[in-house]
C-alpha cells in the first residue's frame, strides 16, 4: 500500500520534509516512489509547495495521506478540492465553494493577526504602567507676614 507522508531532510535542528510517496513498510527517510512537495515548518509563515496533479494522481490510485500530511492537504485547500473531485460535484459549483473557502481562510488569518496586534499593545500598557509611590510630603507653606 502506498502512503503519502514526510520525508526528514535539511540539517540538525533545522528539519526540512518531503512530501513523498512511498510504501508504507519503508523507513521514514527510506526509498520512495515520488517526491511531490516540500514543506519547510522553520520559517513564518511555512513555506508549503505541493505539486497538485501528482498528489490527485496517487490519491486516485488509492494512496492514503497520514494525519500530517491530510493536515498540509486541509491547510493549502487540496483535501477540500480532493473532496469535492470525490463526490462528483460540477466544476462551477466546486470554484464557488473553493473561492468562499479561500475567503474564509483571508478573514481568519487577518482576524489572528488583529488579535496578535492587540495582545502586543495589551503586553506594553502593562510593562509601561509607572510604578505608583507613596504622595510626597506637600512643601509647608510659609508665614503670612502681618503689616
Amino acid at each position: 500500500m502506498v502512503k503519502l507522508r514526510l520525508r526528514r531532510a535539511g540539517k540538525k535542528k533545522y528539519p526540512i520534509y518531503k512530501i513523498v510517496a512511498a510504501d508504507m513498510r519503508s523507513p521514514r527517510d527510506g526509498k520512495y516512489i515520488e517526491a511531490v512537495g516540500q514543506y519547510n515548518p522553520n520559517i513564518n509563515p511555512i513555506s508549503l509547495s505541493i505539486k497538485e496533479e501528482r498528489v490527485f494522481h496517487w490519491l486516485r490510485k488509492g494512496a492514503q495521506p497520514t494525519d500530517t500530511v491530510r493536515t498540509l492537504l486541509r491547510r493549502n485547500g487540496l483535501w477540500l478540492k480532493w473532496t469535492l473531485q470525490r463526490r462528483g460535484t460540477d466544476e462551477a459549483k466546486a470554484q464557488s465553494i473553493i473561492e468562499r473557502w479561500q475567503m474564509q481562510q483571508a478573514e481568519k488569518s487577518k482576524r489572528e493577526a488583529d488579535k496578535k496586534v492587540r495582545r502586543a499593545v495589551k503586553k506594553k500598557a502593562v510593562k509601561a504602567k509607572p510604578v505608583e509611590t507613596a504622595p510626597a510630603a506637600a512643601p509647608a507653606e510659609a508665614p503670612a507676614a502681618s503689616a
